[in-house]
Protein backbone atom coordinates (compact mmCIF):
# COMPACT_ATOMS: atom_id res chain seq x y z
CA UNK A 1 0.00 0.00 0.00
CA UNK A 2 3.00 2.33 0.44
CA UNK A 3 3.61 2.25 -3.32
CA UNK A 4 0.07 3.45 -4.07
CA UNK A 5 0.58 7.00 -5.33
CA UNK A 6 -2.98 8.10 -4.43
CA UNK A 7 -2.45 6.97 -0.84
CA UNK A 8 0.95 8.66 -0.67
CA UNK A 9 -0.39 11.92 -2.07
CA UNK A 10 -3.25 11.93 0.44
CA UNK A 11 -0.82 11.04 3.21
CA UNK A 12 1.35 14.05 2.40
CA UNK A 13 -1.69 16.34 2.34
CA UNK A 14 -3.04 14.89 5.58
CA UNK A 15 0.33 15.34 7.32
CA UNK A 16 0.50 18.91 6.09
CA UNK A 17 -3.04 19.85 7.15
CA UNK A 18 -2.64 18.17 10.52
CA UNK A 19 0.58 20.10 11.07
CA UNK A 20 -1.21 23.35 10.18
CA UNK A 21 -4.02 22.56 12.61
CA UNK A 22 -1.56 21.74 15.39
CA UNK A 23 0.41 24.92 14.75
CA UNK A 24 -2.74 27.05 14.56
CA UNK A 25 -4.09 25.63 17.81
CA UNK A 26 -0.81 26.58 19.47
CA UNK A 27 -1.47 30.23 18.67
CA UNK A 28 -4.98 30.26 20.14
CA UNK A 29 -5.03 31.81 23.63
CA UNK A 30 -6.85 29.73 26.26
CA UNK A 31 -7.15 26.82 23.81
CA UNK A 32 -8.63 24.52 26.49
CA UNK A 33 -11.60 26.86 26.78
CA UNK A 34 -12.51 26.27 23.13
CA UNK A 35 -11.60 22.57 23.02
CA UNK A 36 -14.56 21.80 25.28
CA UNK A 37 -16.99 22.61 22.46
CA UNK A 38 -14.98 20.50 20.00
CA UNK A 39 -15.22 17.60 22.44
CA UNK A 40 -18.96 18.16 22.85
CA UNK A 41 -19.46 18.06 19.09
CA UNK A 42 -17.39 14.89 18.84
CA UNK A 43 -19.40 13.29 21.64
CA UNK A 44 -22.75 14.04 20.02
CA UNK A 45 -21.65 12.96 16.55
CA UNK A 46 -19.94 9.74 17.65
CA UNK A 47 -22.97 8.82 19.76
CA UNK A 48 -25.29 9.74 16.88
CA UNK A 49 -23.57 7.14 14.68
CA UNK A 50 -24.65 4.59 17.28
CA UNK A 51 -28.25 5.80 17.26
CA UNK A 52 -28.55 8.46 19.97
CA UNK A 53 -30.47 11.61 19.04
CA UNK A 54 -29.00 14.25 21.38
CA UNK A 55 -27.80 17.36 19.55
CA UNK A 56 -25.33 19.96 20.75
CA UNK A 57 -27.93 22.31 22.20
CA UNK A 58 -29.55 19.51 24.20
CA UNK A 59 -26.16 18.26 25.37
CA UNK A 60 -25.39 21.73 26.75
CA UNK A 61 -28.52 21.79 28.92
CA UNK A 62 -28.66 20.42 32.45
CA UNK A 63 -30.17 16.95 32.63
CA UNK A 64 -33.19 18.10 34.63
CA UNK A 65 -34.05 20.62 31.92
CA UNK A 66 -34.62 17.84 29.38
CA UNK A 67 -37.77 15.73 28.93
CA UNK A 68 -37.32 12.30 30.60
CA UNK A 69 -37.28 10.48 27.25
CA UNK A 70 -34.14 12.42 26.17
CA UNK A 71 -32.08 11.81 29.29
CA UNK A 72 -30.63 8.41 28.41
CA UNK A 73 -29.12 9.80 25.21
CA UNK A 74 -27.86 12.83 27.18
CA UNK A 75 -26.14 10.51 29.66
CA UNK A 76 -24.33 8.67 26.87
CA UNK A 77 -22.98 11.92 25.43
CA UNK A 78 -21.79 13.08 28.87
CA UNK A 79 -20.07 9.73 29.43
CA UNK A 80 -18.24 10.12 26.12
CA UNK A 81 -16.96 13.53 27.23
CA UNK A 82 -15.82 12.16 30.59
CA UNK A 83 -14.17 9.16 28.92
CA UNK A 84 -12.16 11.36 26.58
CA UNK A 85 -11.11 13.84 29.27
CA UNK A 86 -10.06 11.04 31.61
CA UNK A 87 -8.10 9.25 28.89
CA UNK A 88 -6.23 12.45 27.94
CA UNK A 89 -5.18 12.88 31.57
CA UNK A 90 -4.29 9.17 31.88
CA UNK A 91 -1.97 9.46 28.87
CA UNK A 92 0.35 11.53 31.06
CA UNK A 93 1.10 8.43 33.16
CA UNK A 94 -0.14 5.48 31.10
CA UNK A 95 1.00 4.27 27.68
CA UNK A 96 -1.46 3.85 24.82
CA UNK A 97 -2.47 0.37 25.94
CA UNK A 98 -5.22 -2.17 26.58
CA UNK A 99 -5.49 -0.84 30.12
CA UNK A 100 -6.16 2.66 28.80
CA UNK A 101 -8.72 1.29 26.35
CA UNK A 102 -10.53 -0.73 29.04
CA UNK A 103 -10.60 2.25 31.42
CA UNK A 104 -12.07 4.41 28.67
CA UNK A 105 -14.72 1.80 27.88
CA UNK A 106 -15.66 1.47 31.57
CA UNK A 107 -16.41 5.21 31.82
CA UNK A 108 -18.25 5.20 28.49
CA UNK A 109 -20.80 2.60 29.62
CA UNK A 110 -21.16 3.60 33.27
CA UNK A 111 -24.84 3.85 34.19
CA UNK A 112 -26.17 3.91 30.60
CA UNK A 113 -27.47 1.45 28.04
CA UNK A 114 -24.85 -1.26 27.90
CA UNK A 115 -24.00 -0.96 31.61
CA UNK A 116 -24.72 -4.68 32.02
CA UNK A 117 -22.41 -5.63 29.15
CA UNK A 118 -19.17 -5.89 31.12
CA UNK A 119 -17.91 -2.28 31.06
CA UNK A 120 -14.11 -2.20 31.04
CA UNK A 121 -13.76 -5.91 30.20
CA UNK A 122 -13.06 -7.65 26.94
CA UNK A 123 -15.96 -9.83 25.90
CA UNK A 124 -16.28 -13.43 27.01
CA UNK A 125 -18.94 -14.39 24.50
CA UNK A 126 -19.53 -14.08 20.76
CA UNK A 127 -21.00 -10.89 19.36
CA UNK A 128 -22.03 -9.82 15.86
CA UNK A 129 -22.75 -6.74 13.76
CA UNK A 130 -26.08 -6.29 11.96
CA UNK A 131 -28.88 -8.82 11.86
CA UNK A 132 -30.77 -10.35 14.75
CA UNK A 133 -28.52 -13.36 15.31
CA UNK A 134 -25.37 -15.09 14.12
CA UNK A 135 -27.14 -16.67 11.15
CA UNK A 136 -28.15 -13.40 9.51
CA UNK A 137 -25.38 -11.16 10.86
CA UNK A 138 -23.65 -8.75 8.50
CA UNK A 139 -20.30 -9.41 10.17
CA UNK A 140 -19.17 -11.85 12.85
CA UNK A 141 -16.03 -10.73 14.76
CA UNK A 142 -13.38 -13.22 15.90
CA UNK A 143 -14.31 -15.76 18.59
CA UNK A 144 -14.19 -14.34 22.12
CA UNK A 145 -11.40 -16.66 23.26
CA UNK A 146 -9.01 -14.95 20.82
CA UNK A 147 -9.75 -11.36 21.83
CA UNK A 148 -6.99 -11.11 24.45
CA UNK A 149 -4.34 -12.35 22.04
CA UNK A 150 -5.58 -10.15 19.20
CA UNK A 151 -5.58 -7.04 21.37
CA UNK A 152 -2.08 -7.91 22.55
CA UNK A 153 -0.95 -8.15 18.93
CA UNK A 154 -2.60 -4.80 18.21
CA UNK A 155 -0.72 -3.22 21.11
CA UNK A 156 2.56 -4.62 19.78
CA UNK A 157 1.85 -3.17 16.36
CA UNK A 158 1.06 0.24 17.86
CA UNK A 159 4.41 0.35 19.67
CA UNK A 160 6.53 -1.42 17.03
CA UNK A 161 9.33 1.01 16.19
CA UNK A 162 11.47 -1.51 14.31
CA UNK A 163 9.40 -1.26 11.12
CA UNK A 164 8.68 2.12 9.54
CA UNK A 165 4.99 2.74 9.07
CA UNK A 166 3.55 6.26 8.69
CA UNK A 167 1.74 7.31 11.85
CA UNK A 168 -1.52 8.27 10.12
CA UNK A 169 -1.67 4.96 8.28
CA UNK A 170 -0.83 3.18 11.52
CA UNK A 171 -3.79 4.66 13.38
CA UNK A 172 -6.02 4.09 10.34
CA UNK A 173 -5.05 0.42 10.47
CA UNK A 174 -5.44 0.31 14.25
CA UNK A 175 -8.97 1.71 13.97
CA UNK A 176 -9.88 -0.87 11.33
CA UNK A 177 -8.37 -3.72 13.35
CA UNK A 178 -10.06 -2.60 16.55
CA UNK A 179 -13.47 -2.47 14.88
CA UNK A 180 -12.84 -5.88 13.33
CA UNK A 181 -11.81 -7.47 16.63
CA UNK A 182 -14.82 -5.78 18.29
CA UNK A 183 -13.36 -6.58 21.72
CA UNK A 184 -16.31 -5.38 23.81
CA UNK A 185 -19.93 -6.46 23.94
CA UNK A 186 -21.04 -2.86 23.39
CA UNK A 187 -19.49 0.55 22.69
CA UNK A 188 -16.86 -0.61 20.19
CA UNK A 189 -17.63 2.09 17.63
CA UNK A 190 -17.37 4.94 20.11
CA UNK A 191 -14.18 3.60 21.71
CA UNK A 192 -12.65 2.96 18.29
CA UNK A 193 -13.25 6.56 17.24
CA UNK A 194 -11.91 7.89 20.54
CA UNK A 195 -8.70 5.96 19.95
CA UNK A 196 -7.89 8.06 16.89
CA UNK A 197 -7.63 11.29 18.88
CA UNK A 198 -5.91 9.58 21.81
CA UNK A 199 -3.29 8.07 19.51
CA UNK A 200 -2.49 11.40 17.83
CA UNK A 201 -2.02 13.03 21.24
CA UNK A 202 -0.02 10.11 22.67
CA UNK A 203 2.44 10.23 19.75
CA UNK A 204 2.87 13.98 20.00
CA UNK A 205 1.38 14.53 16.55
CA UNK A 206 -1.09 16.89 18.19
CA UNK A 207 -0.17 18.91 21.27
CA UNK A 208 -3.86 19.35 22.04
CA UNK A 209 -6.87 17.09 21.32
CA UNK A 210 -8.26 19.23 18.50
CA UNK A 211 -9.03 16.71 15.74
CA UNK A 212 -12.15 14.54 15.84
CA UNK A 213 -13.29 12.41 12.91
CA UNK A 214 -16.78 11.43 14.06
CA UNK A 215 -18.39 14.36 12.25
CA UNK A 216 -16.78 13.21 8.99
CA UNK A 217 -17.79 9.60 9.65
CA UNK A 218 -21.35 10.65 10.50
CA UNK A 219 -21.75 12.69 7.31
CA UNK A 220 -20.29 9.82 5.30
CA UNK A 221 -21.74 6.99 7.37
CA UNK A 222 -22.53 4.59 4.53
CA UNK A 223 -19.08 5.06 3.01
CA UNK A 224 -17.51 4.60 6.45
CA UNK A 225 -19.12 1.21 6.96
CA UNK A 226 -18.60 0.23 3.33
CA UNK A 227 -14.86 0.99 3.39
CA UNK A 228 -14.40 -1.07 6.55
CA UNK A 229 -16.36 -3.92 4.99
CA UNK A 230 -14.38 -3.80 1.76
CA UNK A 231 -11.15 -4.42 3.68
CA UNK A 232 -12.65 -7.53 5.26
CA UNK A 233 -14.29 -8.81 2.08
CA UNK A 234 -11.92 -7.71 -0.69
CA UNK A 235 -8.72 -6.85 1.19
CA UNK A 236 -9.10 -3.25 -0.05
CA UNK A 237 -6.89 -1.59 2.56
CA UNK A 238 -5.92 1.16 0.11
CA UNK A 239 -9.58 2.18 -0.22
CA UNK A 240 -9.85 2.46 3.57
CA UNK A 241 -6.61 4.45 3.80
CA UNK A 242 -7.81 6.90 1.15
CA UNK A 243 -11.14 7.39 2.93
CA UNK A 244 -9.46 7.82 6.33
CA UNK A 245 -6.85 10.29 5.05
CA UNK A 246 -9.54 12.28 3.24
CA UNK A 247 -11.29 12.53 6.61
CA UNK A 248 -8.10 13.81 8.26
CA UNK A 249 -7.66 16.45 5.55
CA UNK A 250 -11.25 17.68 5.59
CA UNK A 251 -11.51 17.66 9.38
CA UNK A 252 -8.19 19.46 9.88
CA UNK A 253 -9.15 22.13 7.35
CA UNK A 254 -12.52 22.61 9.03
CA UNK A 255 -10.80 22.79 12.41
CA UNK A 256 -8.53 25.61 11.22
CA UNK A 257 -11.52 27.52 9.84
CA UNK A 258 -13.39 27.07 13.11
CA UNK A 259 -10.49 28.29 15.25
CA UNK A 260 -10.00 31.27 12.95
CA UNK A 261 -13.71 32.09 13.18
CA UNK A 262 -13.55 31.80 16.97
CA UNK A 263 -10.68 34.28 17.15
CA UNK A 264 -12.49 36.73 14.89
CA UNK A 265 -15.69 36.39 16.92
CA UNK A 266 -13.80 36.83 20.17
CA UNK A 267 -12.15 40.00 18.85
CA UNK A 268 -15.45 41.57 17.79
CA UNK A 269 -17.21 40.46 20.98
CA UNK A 270 -14.48 41.93 23.18
CA UNK A 271 -14.78 45.22 21.32
CA UNK A 272 -18.55 45.27 21.90
CA UNK A 273 -18.16 44.51 25.59
CA UNK A 274 -15.84 47.46 26.10
CA UNK A 275 -18.81 49.74 25.34
CA UNK A 276 -20.50 48.59 28.55
CA UNK A 277 -18.29 50.76 30.76
CA UNK A 278 -18.37 49.66 34.42
CA UNK A 279 -20.19 46.43 33.53
CA UNK A 280 -17.49 45.33 31.07
CA UNK A 281 -15.51 43.37 33.69
CA UNK A 282 -18.57 41.36 34.72
CA UNK A 283 -19.48 40.80 31.08
CA UNK A 284 -15.98 39.51 30.36
CA UNK A 285 -16.30 36.92 33.14
CA UNK A 286 -19.59 35.76 31.63
CA UNK A 287 -18.05 35.54 28.18
CA UNK A 288 -15.22 33.31 29.43
CA UNK A 289 -17.82 30.86 30.71
CA UNK A 290 -19.86 31.08 27.50
CA UNK A 291 -16.91 29.97 25.37
CA UNK A 292 -16.95 26.77 27.41
CA UNK A 293 -20.73 26.38 27.64
CA UNK A 294 -22.62 28.81 25.38
CA UNK A 295 -26.03 28.35 27.02
CA UNK A 296 -26.82 30.04 30.31
CA UNK A 297 -29.49 31.65 32.52
CA UNK A 298 -29.69 34.52 34.99
CA UNK A 299 -28.75 32.39 38.00
CA UNK A 300 -25.59 31.12 36.30
CA UNK A 301 -24.64 34.60 35.12
CA UNK A 302 -25.01 35.88 38.70
CA UNK A 303 -22.72 33.17 40.07
CA UNK A 304 -20.15 33.51 37.27
CA UNK A 305 -19.88 37.28 37.54
CA UNK A 306 -20.29 37.44 41.32
CA UNK A 307 -23.29 39.77 41.11
CA UNK A 308 -26.89 39.73 42.31
CA UNK A 309 -29.54 38.07 40.16
CA UNK A 310 -31.22 41.43 39.57
CA UNK A 311 -27.94 42.84 38.27
CA UNK A 312 -27.46 39.69 36.22
CA UNK A 313 -30.74 40.30 34.42
CA UNK A 314 -29.62 43.83 33.55
CA UNK A 315 -26.31 42.51 32.25
CA UNK A 316 -28.12 39.93 30.13
CA UNK A 317 -30.30 42.65 28.61
CA UNK A 318 -27.16 44.58 27.69
CA UNK A 319 -25.62 41.48 26.09
CA UNK A 320 -28.86 40.94 24.17
CA UNK A 321 -28.77 44.50 22.86
CA UNK A 322 -25.20 43.89 21.67
CA UNK A 323 -26.38 40.79 19.79
CA UNK A 324 -24.22 38.48 21.91
CA UNK A 325 -26.96 36.61 23.77
CA UNK A 326 -30.33 35.46 22.44
CA UNK A 327 -33.26 34.27 24.55
CA UNK A 328 -34.37 30.82 23.38
CA UNK A 329 -37.35 29.76 25.50
CA UNK A 330 -39.83 32.57 24.77
CA UNK A 331 -41.26 32.40 28.27
CA UNK A 332 -41.42 34.94 31.08
CA UNK A 333 -39.81 32.60 33.63
CA UNK A 334 -37.01 30.09 33.47
CA UNK A 335 -35.47 31.91 30.56
CA UNK A 336 -32.46 30.41 28.81
CA UNK A 337 -29.99 32.38 26.73
CA UNK A 338 -27.44 31.25 24.17
CA UNK A 339 -24.31 32.69 22.61
CA UNK A 340 -25.77 31.98 19.18
CA UNK A 341 -22.94 33.16 16.92
CA UNK A 342 -20.49 30.94 18.77
CA UNK A 343 -22.81 27.95 18.93
CA UNK A 344 -23.36 28.16 15.18
CA UNK A 345 -19.66 27.47 14.58
CA UNK A 346 -20.15 23.96 15.96
CA UNK A 347 -23.69 23.14 14.93
CA UNK A 348 -23.77 24.17 11.28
Amino acid sequence: MLDNMEVLELLCRADRELGRLDMFSGYVPNIDMFISMHVLKEATQSSRIEGTQTNIREALLDKEDLPPEYRDDWDEVQNYIRALHTAIVDLQTLPFSSRLIRNTHKILLKGVRGKHKSPGEFRKSQNWIGGSNLKNAVFIPPVHSSVGELMSDLKKFIHNESIYFPELLRIALVHYQFETIHPFLDGNGRVGRLLITLYLVSRGILKNPVLYLSDFFEHNRNHYYDKLTQVRVNDDISGWFKFFLSGIIETAQNGIKTFDSILQLQKSTDASIQTLGSRAASAQKVMMSLYIKPITNAAKVAVTAGISQATAYKLIVSLEHLGILNETTGGLRGRTYEFTNYLKLFSE
